[in-house]
């Protein structure tokens, strides 16, 4: 395979003038890339870009030295990129087309980051409130004092629709959509979790109904919507919610034994899912949430914030964020993401001002272990967590998984 390579740049002086060298030839029996040490990276000297490049090389070859990596990655800090990587092939059993820069992966839950701000953006322009009651925008709803805000941080108690709709007795052959996990809710009546507001439970049915809102607030589609409030002005060229029509051009996935996913019947809804883009463009959404201009501070506030004390521990959630809150003061705030075989990491060190994101399409848990890369920025104790984050945080469903 070809790999993306850069020589380590070795005097600061130097760094600002050089560009990256040309991507070198294959490494016998490994698919693993020298990181991309960007020449605009002009915030270290070379002890620290040695440590950077180091560090990542080090955790790709422990964490895919033996089942390789499928997919690309992209190491930030201040903006400016550390490592960059695109490994493997948009097929990885034709090896036809390795991947590019350009090529766009279902988000899977970090998907989730989206609609939880697109919600967040409508409350700060008093379109919405978050203490509204589901009632005023789905009639006769038949689940009681369940809020906006429930829904945004997995405290509604609703059923999760990945789980019910097979069991409920869905035919497979139709393909759902929001409107049909909204109907559904309606029509097979499965049972509330637990009283609304009582505790934290991870739920994608919460964000297929936030869509819906999106669109009943804005008088938009949700994919029109997330296009002009996000995508285009913050020129995410390459990212887009999945409609049908993209079928044929979008990433496809697979399985860890090379078997590819096809359209399934849970594979329209979107909200919770179904999202796609690139490393390059989600370092441009992590830097929007650094500014005033896009969401207000006080909006960001309330985004990265815990609702969920009732349980000791160290990890939270917040409105469309998962958090780690460590008793040392540091906060990581992420998501991950897992749909049949896709498996994606974005992760945010808002107190470094550091990225990391990590998006495959080849089933591969060993992905979630990209937090641990957060140690490389501060005291983040990471390094030991292995798959804590997929054992205690997946949700198993009958389409092929999410986080």
């Amino acid at each position: 395979m070809k790999h993306r390579f850069v020589q380590l740049l070795v005097l600061m002086a130097s760094l600002a003038g050089c560009r990256n060298a040309e991507p070198a030839g294959n490494t016998p029996g490994s698919n693993l890339s020298a990181p991309v040490i960007k020449a605009s990276f002009t915030h270290a000297d070379k002890a620290v870009i040695d440590r950077y490049e180091s560090a990542i090389q080090s955790f790709m070859e422990r964490t895919f030295g033996t089942r390789g990596f499928n997919g690309s990655y992209l190491i930030a800090k201040d903006g400016e990129i550390i490592a960059e990587a695109y490994l493997g092939y948009r097929d990885p059993v034709l090896k036809d087309s390795e991947l590019q820069e350009h090529d766009a992966f279902h988000l899977a839950s970090v998907s989730k980051t989206f609609t939880g701000m697109a919600v967040l953006k409508l409350w700060e322009e008093g379109k919405l409130s978050l203490d509204d009651e589901l009632s005023k925008y789905f009639e006769k709803f038949p689940y009681k004092n369940i809020t906006v805000k429930m829904l945004l941080n997995h405290r509604s108690g609703l059923p999760n629709y990945t789980n019910y709709l097979d069991v409920y007795g869905w035919d497979k052959k139709k393909l759902a959509t929001n409107l049909d996990v909204l109907a559904s809710l309606y029509k097979m009546k499965p049972p509330i979790q637990f009283t609304a507001g009582k505790r934290f439970n991870y739920c994608n049915t919460n964000y297929a109904l936030l869509a819906l809102i999106v669109e009943k607030v804005s008088g938009q589609s949700f994919p029109e919507y997330m296009e002009e409030k996000f995508f285009v002005p913050l020129q995410m060229n390459d990212t887009y919610v999945f409609r049908p029509e993209d079928a044929n051009a979008s990433l496809p996935s697979f399985e860890a034994n090379n078997r590819r996913y096809g359209l399934e019947f849970m594979d329209l809804v979107y909200g919770d899912k179904n999202i796609y883009s690139t490393v390059r463009d989600m370092l441009k959404w992590d830097q929007a949430l650094y500014n005033d201009s896009l969401f207000k501070p006080e909006t960001l506030q309330a985004a990265f914030s815990g609702y969920s004390y009732e349980k000791s521990g160290t990890r939270n959630y917040g409105l469309g964020w998962r958090l780690t809150e460590l008793k040392n003061g540091k906060k990581i705030v992420y998501h991950n993401g897992w749909w049949h075989g896709n498996n994606t990491v974005f992760i945010r060190l808002p107190e470094e001002k550091a990225t990391i994101i990590m998006l495959g399409n080849r089933y591969n848990r060993n992905i979630y272990k990209a937090k641990q890369l957060c140690d490389m920025f501060g005291d983040y104790q990471q390094s030991n967590n292995l798959f804590q984050d997929m054992e205690n945080e997946a949700t198993v469903s009958v389409g092929g998984g999410t986080d």
